[in-house]
């Protein structure tokens, strides 16, 4: 069976950066289930795998317009102290789910400097080409379910 939307890929990966810096893998014995289609991957690794059939293998190189797009210095910010209330000590690396104008957002302490922190917006991957290795494991059809929850149930994917 082809991989095409709404089909479910099970598949083992590596995914390193340019200088060949191991960022997440997923081998045969804990493997990534997604459907395809349903904006669950990245799209340059969905286009990749669009028609791959268990067995196959996969090298692909993927630019930051088809991963996690470009940085943007917009996304960064300069905030009081104040503004994290409850929290007893904020650190470089902390992350903060935040309301925005295009919804919640999670956003990384980037630098506390005094009683200012800075934040950025931006995934931690934007502006990183991403190079994968992927074995594809098996292509099955989604159920039901799957489709109207828009992701993957049972081993390599999501647990109710």
């Amino acid at each position: 069976m082809q991989l095409a939307t709404n089909k479910v890929a099970t598949i083992a990966y590596t995914l390193k950066d340019e200088q060949g810096t191991l960022i997440d893998q997923a081998d045969k014995n804990q493997p990534f289930a997604f459907i395809l289609g349903v904006g669950n991957i990245i799209p340059g690794l969905e286009n990749a795998l669009e028609g791959k059939t268990a067995g196959d293998q996969v090298s692909v190189t993927i630019e930051p317009a088809e991963a996690y797009g470009e940085r943007d210095d917009n996304l960064k910010q300069t905030l009081s102290k104040e503004m994290f209330e409850g929290v007893d000590e904020v650190k470089p690396g902390m992350q903060f789910h935040a309301q925005t104008n295009q919804g919640m957002s999670v956003v990384t302490v980037t630098e506390v400097e005094g009683e200012d922190v800075t934040i950025d917006g931006n995934h931690p991957l934007a502006g990183v080409t991403l190079n994968f290795d992927v074995d594809v494991l098996e292509v099955r059809d989604a159920t039901e379910e799957e489709l109207e929850h828009g992701h993957v149930h049972g081993p390599g994917g999501h647990e109710h």
